[in-house]
């Protein structure tokens, strides 16, 4: 096994604490510090001590859905203030880990342990029905058992205040004085001023908290419920997706404010640099196995990678021996002379322990056709105004997109980015001032509300065929492998595809016919890590000029070659990429000021 990558978790039977942990339970806490974990993170080998405890057992667990096996013979552990990342294909089984932990599911075989007086708090997409309250009375709702006297606290008070009561007040004043002191222990006095600091961090203005949660969006109902889960302050944090519907300044407040989070942490995200960043132990679920790496994403990378080329050469090293020696018998069989040795050999063969077959990841690409050259001059802004009622977006705005630059567009929700986008693209209209296409220009854009556009009545093929109806299909089916639609897939109705799917079909039609002036709005949302690899390294090698906003930091390192960066005191234009734009401004997003 390659260095760096660990065995599989097998705790001491003798050591373990039993399985008796619900969901949420109150008590002291327990698990050991994780400096005093093994360097893997996991049980050494026999003969040597065994490691403190895990917080999360997985023991030796089988889980099927239907037909489908996630895992078989399946462990793993987390321990006290380990950051672990959760990895896998998509329908691996990584979002069943957590409902196993929760208790929303069972094992089918194997036990899932949650150390005694361990308190867990559980994000995930499901935001549930949120209305009737205030965002800060919805996310203070979360806060665990100080939310629940808090409201025991406001109900005695107007109860004490109620002369219709009054034959009541000592029994009322009496519990007070037993509420009101844990209240206070809990950090209950704080939890409005904490509240507050964690919207405004996940996005909310001030002066937004006190409206109505159900007027929010989707997105934005998910980021209070994901300020309802810091806010409960639990021993440990299970996060599956948190940064989806983040911009990028609320996923560098989240960053921060996990790093500096006591407990354990299992999350999966679609965030590479968020994985490598916090996360010191990557957790790999592929094939119906759980393999757990010591390190952030990169090392599990190379390791994984260092590990399936060692696996494919040992297969093919035990394959060519196979081979020789079913040659030798095949040949002998039937010579007397030669019995005992073809016997010795069938004897040996039989008992070779047979190395499997190495499973090959399916590795997507998509390479562009040489787009047709646009004059120098891709599109010019001219004094441009722009206005939203009375909010001033643009005035007097003068910019101009030359031929293969790659500008990425900075600033934070409300500085104007995607009206920017939708202006250079003719999707919205300036209100004074103009916005002049360059010559030969040939347009490409993805707007955040182009899944929409997809007729959920036609299967996946049947969209692009539709959209380019002189294409044959064989190129079609081509390119739709390359964006991840392989067999079968080509025929699922496009109404029952993932937010992932749709955002992938739609950049497969508009790339069938390359522009040479691509303008993307959040091009990565919903994208899982392979098809963010994919698109990267093709756009990498795209001859164009693109115009894009993206909250993922790699898509911008790797992609930009010109900053524009949009604020309240105007645009400034960075020479260089994202990273010479970190260099020289001194942070990662303009709402990071150092």
């Amino acid at each position: 096994m390659a260095s760096g990558v660990g065995r599989r978790y097998r705790p001491d039977p003798t050591r373990c604490r039993p399985p008796d942990v619900a969901r949420k339970v109150t008590g002291p806490r327990a698990g050991a510090d994780e400096r005093d974990a093994p360097a893997l993170g996991l049980v050494a080998a026999p003969g040597l001590c065994d490691p403190p405890p895990a917080v999360i057992r997985l023991d030796n667990v089988a889980k099927r859905h239907g037909s489908q096996i996630l895992y078989v013979d399946a462990s793993m552990g987390v321990f006290k203030g380990e950051k672990v990342g959760l990895v896998g294909p998509n329908g691996a089984g990584k979002s069943t880990i957590f409902r196993l932990i929760t208790r929303e599911d069972s094992p089918d075989e194997g036990t899932v342990s949650v150390d005694r007086g361990v308190t867990i708090g559980y994000f995930d997409q499901n935001v549930g029905e949120m209305a009737g309250r205030s965002i800060l009375a919805e996310a203070m709702a979360g806060a665990g058992a100080v939310s629940v006297l808090a409201a025991e606290l406001h109900a005695l008070e107007e109860a004490m205040a109620d002369p219709d009561r009054a034959d009541e007040l000592d029994k009322l004043v009496e519990r007070f004085g037993e509420v009101q002191p844990r209240f206070d222990e809990l950090g209950g006095y704080q939890l409005e001023a904490r509240a507050r600091e964690i919207l405004a961090g996940l996005g909310f203005d001030p002066d937004v908290a006190d409206r109505d949660v159900g007027a929010l969006s989707g997105g934005w109902k998910m980021r209070v419920a994901l300020a309802r889960i810091l806010l409960m302050n639990p021993d440990a944090l299970l996060l599956d997706e948190p940064t989806n519907h983040l911009d990028l300044e609320s996923i560098l407040w989240l960053e921060n404010f996990l790093r500096g989070f006591p407990g354990a942490i299992i999350m999966t995200s679609h965030d590479r640099e968020l994985l490598n960043r916090l996360c010191t132990k990557i957790v790999e679920i592929d094939g119906g196995e759980i393999t757990t790496y010591s390190g952030n994403f990169d090392f599990y990378e190379q390791k994984r990678d260092l590990a399936a080329v060692q696996h494919e050469a040992s297969y093919a090293r035990q394959q060519a021996m196979l081979a020789k020696e079913q040659a030798f018998i095949d040949r002998f069989a039937a010579r007397a002379s030669h019995a005992a040795q073809v016997q010795s050999r069938v004897k040996k063969l039989e008992k070779i322990d047979k190395v499997q077959p190495p499973r090959r990841r399916k590795v997507v690409e998509f390479e562009f056709r040489n787009p047709p050259r646009s004059g120098d001059d891709v599109v010019r802004l001219e004094k441009v105004g722009k206005r939203y009622g009375q909010r001033v977006v643009y005035d007097g705005f003068d910019f101009t997109i030359r031929r293969l630059e790659r500008w990425c567009v900075m600033g934070i929700n409300g500085a104007g980015k995607s009206t920017l986008l939708k202006l250079v693209a003719g999707a919205a209209t300036p209100d004074s001032g103009r916005v002049v296409p360059g010559a030969s220009v040939k347009l490409g854009y993805f707007a955040q509300h182009a899944m929409e556009l997809i007729d959920g009545s036609l299967t996946v093929l049947e969209q692009l065929e539709h959209d380019h109806p002189r294409a044959g299909g064989g190129a079609l089916r081509n390119l739709l492998g390359a964006f991840g639609f392989s067999g079968d897939d080509v025929d699922k109705p496009c109404r029952i595809l993932s937010g992932g799917e749709r955002v992938r079909v739609v950049l497969a039609t508009m790339l069938y016919e390359p522009p040479n002036f691509l303008v993307l709005d959040e091009p990565t949302n919903h994208l899982d890590l392979d098809t963010k690899h994919m698109l990267t390294r093709a756009l990498s090698t795209f001859e164009g000029t693109m115009l894009f906003v993206s909250h993922d930091r790699r898509f911008l390192a790797e992609l930009s070659n010109r900053v524009l960066e949009l604020g309240p005191d105007g645009a400034h234009v960075y020479g260089g990429g994202y990273l010479e734009y970190v260099a020289q401004s001194h942070h990662e997003a303009p709402g990071m000021r150092s």
